[in-house]
């Protein structure tokens, strides 16, 4: 009986990127550990974008961050998977640090892994990152500070288009640099100004002596005294003339 040797089915580099593509999509990354794993070593599928893009992913979802590392250091990645790899990079960065410290990361201990281990360059396109804002987006958000501490909402998603930030990351930005700005430059209070402050008979002296008129005096109120009829006597009633009676009428 004669046997038959199997041979491999051969992918192109095309349709090793669709289903490599597809399989990411929809989440099925055991699936996509099975199918790179399924895979003959070729030189058309080096260099594949996808393709290592996959393996990174893989590497990631198995805990293998050593091998996740040398993937994202070795190639030079698209712009658009930039966001993606970097948050594995960083979310491995974390979980290694958890792992050896036995207690979750707060924010100062994230920040401290991030200029620990900053990214590398085949991952990012050299622009500083601070607080998770670029920085031409925090240029931006100085010029439109400069001119108008209290911008107006059309004016915020205005800026939230042109940066690329959201309306809530915006709003939360002018209010965190109003708070530090009161912080660093309080207003100084009356009580500690560097000269005593004239009392107002000194300012009036002051102004008579350099010749500035004297304000009017007013004219004392008037009391208010009930109004009373001029002669003691009852008062009048309603009709009455100033005489004691009517006058007679002609005959």
């Amino acid at each position: 009986m004669e046997m038959l040797s199997e041979t491999p089915l051969a992918f192109s580099p095309d349709h090793v990127a669709c289903v490599c593509e597809a399989l990411q999509q929809g989440g099925n990354l055991d699936r996509l550990a099975r199918f790179l794993w399924s895979l003959p070593q070729s030189d058309l599928l080096r260099g594949n974008e996808s393709l290592m893009k996959a393996r990174a992913l893989v590497a990631f979802h198995q805990g293998i961050y050593a091998e996740l590392y040398s993937i994202l250091e070795s190639h030079n990645f698209d712009s658009s998977n930039h966001p993606l790899l970097q948050e594995l990079w960083y979310k491995a960065r974390y979980t290694e640090a958890e792992r050896a410290r036995g207690r979750p990361l707060g924010a100062v201990d994230k920040y401290r892994l991030r200029r620990k281990y900053p990214l590398p360059r085949t991952i990012w396109d050299g622009e500083e990152t601070v607080y998770c804002f670029k920085e031409k987006s925090r240029n931006a958000l100085k010029e439109l500070y400069k001119q108008n501490r209290y911008p107006s909402p059309a004016e915020k998603r205005n800026l939230a288009k042109i940066t690329g930030l959201s309306l809530t990351q915006v709003s939360n930005w002018f209010k965190n640099r109003r708070q530090r700005d009161r912080k660093t430059f309080p207003p100084r209070p009356l009580s500690r100004l560097p000269f005593p402050l004239p009392a107002l008979s000194s300012l009036a002296n002051m102004a008579l002596t350099f010749g500035a008129p004297r304000p009017p005096l007013l004219p004392p109120p008037r009391s208010l005294v009930p109004n009373t009829p001029t002669r003691p006597g009852r008062a009048r009633r309603r009709g009455e003339t100033s005489r004691s009676r009517r006058p007679a009428l002609p005959g």
